[in-house]
């Protein structure tokens, strides 16, 4: 009695090709399917691991070592307020590094204009800066210059970056005026966004000698940046409220912006889970497809399965040629997935500047799940080619 020849893994991997060649674009669509699953989990890990590392890089630019000092509430339920003396006295305590701070003037907004009507502020507040500010928050100016010790004491403005695109301020170098508290101020500068100090971003800030002067602003401070050394951060934190209002250190509101971006950081990691979940729907899809195809791919080579049988070969070993078949569409429509993922997660981070990051796992485990799916999806077409009789098969029109 005669044993069958054994199939080597070359003769495996041609025999299962074989019946790819022959039906293109069924295994143009199949493959397609198992591909756009991929592509989209790969996208969305890459997306979001991007916009980590760009979060992760500007907090190590900017560091974690900002506090804010605040008002807060009365025993009364209303608003307090923070001394005028309560930077001074925050400079006083050792770690800290640098202070700034922000007044709000009230009642006080900024027009393009004085033709605008006033109930169209757009959001937009008038603020006292410190000179120090920039440094304290680590905000850059895009165009034009900062705040100096002269042009504090007169009518000049500095713009946010929202405020200044509101505004349709585009420079601040060609002596442009808004209209702000009742008169004109000149624009001499527009921040970059401030990260770590959104309020900024939509606010018209002028020096503190010149917000008393020109608009009766009272001088308590309203936020009260510090910065300070990174192994004393949660020590200062502890006594920023009484040493900031030390008869009413309870009205008093300190937090660390950072923290609010590491809790964004957390809202976007459980929708990142989310959107995985629907490419995981996607690339189940894509399984059904390829089943589908090999479902179809055993009707129809019936023949074929048959005279190969007929010739000694076992049913082992035709359950391997459709496993086989089955791995490689797989397969196609992994890699191909795990490469449009990529490109499509490069072409998005390059539109945001960010720095292109997908995880080693998330590729490999791409093209890992696409041979587990494509295992599964063939493993019934291959079982019942393996089951057709010979003579049954040959005899099928």
């Amino acid at each position: 009695m005669l044993s069958s020849a054994r199939l080597r893994p070359r003769d495996v991997l041609r025999v299962g090709g074989a019946g790819l060649r022959t039906r293109p674009l069924r295994v143009f669509l199949s493959a397609l399917g198992i591909a756009i699953g991929i592509a989209a989990m790969i996208a969305v890990v890459g997306v979001s691991s991007s916009s980590r590392a760009e979060l992760d890089r500007q907090l190590a630019a900017l560091g974690t070592n900002l506090l804010t000092v605040a008002p807060g509430n009365t025993m009364a339920g209303g608003t307090s307020t923070l001394p005028t003396e309560s930077v001074d006295m925050i400079r006083r305590i050792e770690p800290v590094q640098e202070v700034a701070a922000l007044g709000e003037v009230p009642d006080t907004k900024v027009y393009r204009t004085d033709r605008i009507p006033e109930v169209e502020t757009r959001g937009l507040s008038v603020q006292a800066a410190h000179l120090d500010l920039p440094e304290a928050v680590g905000v850059t100016v895009a165009d034009g210059t900062w705040l100096n010790a002269a042009t504090a004491r007169y009518p000049a403005v500095v713009l946010g970056s929202e405020a200044a695109s509101l505004l349709g301020v585009i420079s601040a170098r060609e002596g442009v005026q808004v209209y702000l508290g009742g008169q004109w101020f000149t624009v001499v500068g527009i921040l970059d966004t401030a990260l770590l100090a959104p309020k900024l971003d939509t606010a018209a800030l002028v020096g503190w000698p010149a917000a008393e002067s020109y608009l009766d602003f009272d001088g308590h401070p309203t936020t009260v940046y510090t910065r300070v050394s990174d192994v004393s951060v949660e020590a200062t934190r502890g006594v920023l409220a009484a040493t900031a209002n030390p008869q009413a250190p309870n009205e008093v509101r300190v937090s660390r912006p950072s923290d609010a971006l590491a809790a964004r950081q957390a809202a976007d990691r459980a929708f990142t889970g989310l959107l995985l979940g629907l490419g995981a729907v996607a690339l189940l899809v894509g399984g059904v497809g390829v089943a589908n195809t090999m479902v179809i791919s055993v009707l129809e080579r019936r023949a074929e399965i048959g005279l190969r049988r007929s010739l000694g070969a076992t049913r082992g070993q035709v359950r391997l040629q459709f496993v086989a078949e089955s791995l490689l569409l797989s397969a196609l429509g992994g890699v191909g997935g795990v490469l449009l993922g990529v490109a499509a997660t490069g072409g998005y981070a390059a539109t945001q500047n960010w720095p292109t990051v997908v995880p080693a796992w998330a590729t490999l485990g791409g093209v890992a799940a696409t041979l587990v799916i494509g295992a599964i999806a063939g493993l019934y077409p291959a079982i019942r080619a393996a089951r057709l009789p010979p003579t049954e098969a040959l005899a099928t029109p």
